[in-house]
């Protein structure tokens, strides 16, 4: 961030919001190479686009291309649902018949990386665990993590092909169900066969032939209106699965995970759930869990997430309820009145309606209700005019309308005339029906973004508190039966019901620091919180130009004064130089009147440095006001919701106080071992500046296929307290997860060689706000499933250090890079309810829980920390895996670091729940979908976060002002 809130760690003023920064002051000098020449050789050679990597290349990247600045290379290797530990093979002998050897799971102690074999593959692989942490209070906890043990097999891999090829999995299911109905005992040598739903099939045992063709008769039923033919050809694939391979691994004597096994296993414990349940990914839902409404004509099913993991403690099945929005089967008539909230459908639909209509029945599978429910199509649209409109040529050239159609051959009299008709059939061959006569078939997902009411009432339906969730998992395990289940028994596999016990240990908060001139001075927070009573910001930010607008019109001008000389009393109190009086004189507006107000105020006060902004009393505004503000006036701005204003609550305003100081470039609070210089690898060598950093991407929500991603990179900018975040935001390709801006090099014809990209802008603003150049690189990246592990760590390795190569000659400082994960199915729940020794005031586990034992990944560095306290329902603790890291951090003093930084989070006095440059990367991205959304959402500081919602304006992210971009705008 920028050096406002004081010249040096301790004191206050600064330079004012306005003033350039491009001025060095004795501090920020260039790098001695940042003349964008193009004298580094092969350094700063463009990304190449791999082969099997999806979008990562064009030619392979190799581990030397990653870390060409550098002798260490990348570690990279494949990271699918992996984790695992010892084991080793014992017999049982019960009876003759299960007279099997099985492999009897026992955790083990990570190897050392010395003691491992080198991977076969031809990248290396991913940091190795440097042992496990020692530090904090050891306890016991119980993970929704269910041991899985796998008799010996011989596993077999069967290609399957279905003609004709059908695209639903329902229907491939049906049709090798009936196969195996049929050919079991007289083709199959009665074995029973696990099937993926596409083209794999898996067997305990092989088969006897090398490849055959089957024919399938289906009777017709919902899924089709006839009954249909299919040939089913079985071919035995090239590859074998061989469980040896997770003997191996599970012992520690093979590096590659074996996927492929555990692919079969998956399937195998997933095969009879896709057959009753609805499956979506790696989820089940059915009405029998639960059901209930989400309003507007969607409804949601109950269900449970199960995933195979490799772990410390062996194989184990996760397992954790989930919930998911449905269709409600109803008619479309009935459906449109529900969605649209209108009571009188029997008038035409606006055409904005009629969009809206269209777009989220378009793909839904119907039955025809004058066909006695017996048929089904699928809705390829809604007709572009009312069905009293459209007519239809016959053979002998004549024309008819649809009404007349239907009330002659089906005596149906269309009862909502205005409304438009159902198209099935092509374009080319358009089929309308009535609206009233499609009823819209069961068990139909809802992917839309759910509005903000169906959200909540989501969240009350399905939030559990600790307690009851695992109870709710425990019964799901029960129900579901694994042990009996007739594939799972073939492939050997049985499943306990009791949730492991792990070893976890609750780390110690950290001591905060607060400035001298308060009554308390340092704070260590308890169970994860703590206030500013008697306490003053460390570094409070110097406002001399500040004004007020509202666009309320339930705030009134007397109320808007004593709001505003209350909220500024309140930043004074707490320790910021606050002007008492408004460098012009407090506007009120309508909201129609919101571009012309903000455009005015600006040229009324040049330079200004916050803008108080009380919104309209309806939503919908927030996003054009950011963008207007941070993106062509260079506003820092804050909004208030209107209906906080009357309260004038002191809670309310000392948080809007903590954002205003961080925007106006403050900070709230340090690390007293920032300060003290007491952090390992961070600040424990003044000749090695550390800078940290936070990436995240964010994807347009559901059902748009068109708007850009977001990525959005924040780095520290006030080593050694670093507390300061300045944010850059990028957009890039629809839903492309590797961050594609982080360095960039370009032929200009006149320039030549022209370096730019994210990675590079940090770093020289990090010199210029503290006059040193980073040695040392963390690098949080959130958002990154497994299976994209390998690809965004080759990429953004190769790019992180080429923006650092093109900086200057032989630059090459040292980089942890970290995934951060909170979208997974881990639950953590003490091993005693109600225990107020070992949970905090919500029933969870206490702030500060770190797990890297038995449920983590066998031999990588990864760990589960829960750094913040509940509120409501079950906390989720964030993942965090350590994929590469060339400071050499202990598991204690990374997990000290990442659980210490979560309590320096500037919105609030309390710990949150993933680290904060993580946290405000994604802030920052989410920031800047606004800016794209515009008029389309709204937001705001009140105690919640709201949701946004429409239609992408712009597909080109408009540039944030370079004084916005300085300070922690997205706060």
């Amino acid at each position: 961030m920028s050096n406002r809130g004081g010249a040096g760690r301790g004191g206050r003023g600064g330079r004012r919001s306005d003033q350039s920064s491009s001025g060095h002051g004795g501090r920020g000098v260039p790098f001695p190479s940042d003349q964008f020449s193009s004298g580094h050789g092969g350094r700063a050679v463009p990304v190449s686009r791999g082969r099997g990597r999806g979008n990562v290349g064009a030619g392979d990247l190799t581990a030397s291309q990653v870390a060409s600045s550098t002798k260490t290379t990348v570690s990279v290797a494949s990271s699918l649902s992996k984790e695992g530990s010892k084991v080793t093979t014992t017999a049982e002998v019960s009876d003759a018949a299960a007279a099997l050897s099985k492999l009897h799971i026992t955790p083990a102690e990570t190897k050392p990386e010395a003691t491992l074999p080198p991977e076969s593959s031809k990248a290396v692989t991913h940091r190795l665990r440097p042992g496990r942490g020692t530090l904090g209070k050891r306890v016991t906890v119980r993970a929704n993590h269910f041991l899985v043990q796998v008799a010996d097999r011989d596993l077999y891999h069967y290609d399957v092909s279905i003609n004709p090829e059908v695209i639903s999995k329902a229907v491939n299911r049906k049709v090798m169900k009936v196969l195996v109905e049929t050919y079991k005992d007289s083709h199959l040598a009665g074995k029973t066969l696990a099937y993926d739903g596409r083209k794999n099939i898996y067997t305990a045992g092989a088969l006897p032939f090398e490849s055959k063709e089957f024919v399938v008769n289906l009777t017709a039923d919902g899924s089709f209106g006839k009954d249909r033919q299919f040939k089913v050809v079985i071919k035995k694939a090239s590859s074998r699965p061989d469980l040896y391979q997770l003997q191996q691994f599970l012992r520690q004597k093979q590096r590659d995970a074996p996927y492929g096994v555990i692919q079969v296993l998956d399937v195998a414990l997933r095969d009879t759930p896709s057959q009753e349940y609805v499956s979506v990914g790696r989820s089940f839902f059915s009405t029998c869990f639960g059901e209930g409404k989400l309003g507007d004509g969607i409804d949601y099913f109950k269900g449970y997430f199960q995933s195979l993991r490799l772990t410390q403690m062996g194989l184990s099945l996760n397992v954790d309820v989930s919930a998911r929005s449905f269709y409600e089967p109803i008619l479309v008539t009935e459906f449109i009145s529900k969605y649209l909230n209108i009571r009188d459908i029997r008038r035409p639909l606006r055409e904005s309606d009629r969009l809206k209509v269209n777009k989220v029945l378009r793909t839904l599978k119907v039955t025809l209700v004058h066909w006695n429910n017996e048929k089904s199509a699928k809705i390829n649209g809604i007709s572009t005019c009312p069905i009293d409109q459209l007519r239809f040529t016959l053979e002998d050239k004549s024309e008819k309308t649809v009404i007349q159609h239907f009330a002659e051959k089906y005596n149906h009299r269309v009862s909502y005339p205005y409304l438009p008709a159902i198209q099935t059939g092509s374009d080319a061959r358009p089929i309308y029906i009535p609206m009233e006569l499609c009823k819209i078939s069961e068990k139909q997902r809802y992917t839309k973004r759910l509005n903000e009411k169906q959200v909540k009432a989501l969240l009350r339906a399905t939030c559990q508190r600790p307690e009851q969730r695992e109870d709710s998992i425990k019964q799901l395990v029960e129900k579901n039966k694994y042990n009996d289940d007739v594939v799972s028994k073939e492939f050997g596999m049985s499943v306990t019901s009791q949730l492991a016990s792990i070893e976890a240990r609750v780390l110690p908060p950290p001591m905060l620091k607060y400035h001298e001139s308060g009554t308390e001075k340092f704070i260590t927070p308890s169970l994860g919180q703590w206030n500013m009573m008697n306490k003053k910001m460390v570094n409070g930010a110097k406002v001399d130009s500040w004004t007020c607008v509202t666009f309320s019109q339930s705030v009134g001008k007397g109320l808007q004064e004593e709001f505003c000389k209350q909220l500024t009393g309140m930043c004074v109190s707490k320790g910021m130089e606050f002007s008492t009086k408004a460098i012009i004189p407090l506007i009120s507006c309508p909201p129609h009147s919101i571009e012309e107000a903000l455009y005015d105020i600006h040229e009324r006060a040049p330079g200004l440095q916050l803008l108080i902004v009380i919104l309209p009393d309806v939503t919908g505004f927030y996003g054009k006001i950011k963008r207007i503000c941070e993106t062509e006036l260079g506003i820092v701005s804050q909004c208030c919701q209107p209906g906080h204003v009357p309260k004038l609550s002191k809670q309310y305003m000392e948080n809007v106080a903590l954002k205003i100081n961080v925007k106006t470039g403050g900070r709230n609070t340090v690390l007293a071992d920032a300060i003290r210089g007491n952090i390992p690898l961070i600040t424990d060598d003044p000749s090695h500046p550390t800078i940290v950093i936070g990436a995240d991407v964010t994807h347009p929500q559901p059902g748009d296929d068109s708007s850009p991603s977001i990525a959005a990179v924040v780095a520290s900018m006030d080593w050694p307290e670093i507390t300061k975040y300045r944010g850059l935001v990028s957009a890039q390709a629809h839903r492309e997860e590797i961050i594609q801006d982080l360095y960039k090099l370009v032929q200009d014809p006149e320039r030549g060689p022209v370096h730019s990209g994210l990675i590079r802008e940090h770093f020289k603003a990090f010199r210029n706000a503290t006059g040193k150049i980073p040695k040392r690189i963390i690098f949080y990246r959130d958002g990154v499933s497994e299976g994209q592990f390998d690809q965004v760590l080759l990429y953004e390795m190769n790019a992180i250090r080429m923006a650092c190569s093109s900086l200057q000659e032989n630059y090459a400082p040292r980089i942890t890079f970290v995934v951060v994960q909170k979208r997974h199915h881990t639950r953590l729940f003490p091993t005693q309810h109600g225990n107020r020794g070992m949970t905090d005031r919500s029933g969870n586990i206490l702030p500060g829980t770190v797990v890297d034992t038995q449920i983590c990944h066998p031999n990588e560095f990864d760990f589960y920390l829960n750094s913040h306290a509940g509120i409501q329902g079950t906390s989720r603790p964030a993942h965090y895996h350590v994929l590469y890291d060339e400071n050499g951090f202990s598991a204690d003093a990374f997990q000290t670091l990442t659980n210490n930084l979560c309590y320096t989070y500037a919105r609030c006095t309390k710990a949150v729940s993933i680290v904060p440059p993580a946290y405000y990367a994604h802030l920052a991205a989410f920031r800047a979908r606004y800016y794209l959304e515009s008029e389309f959402s709204d937001g705001g500081s009140s105690r919640s976060r709201n949701t946004t919602s429409g239609v992408p304006v712009a597909s080109q992210l408009p540039a944030v002002k370079d004084n916005v971009k300085e300070v922690m705008f997205y706060c």
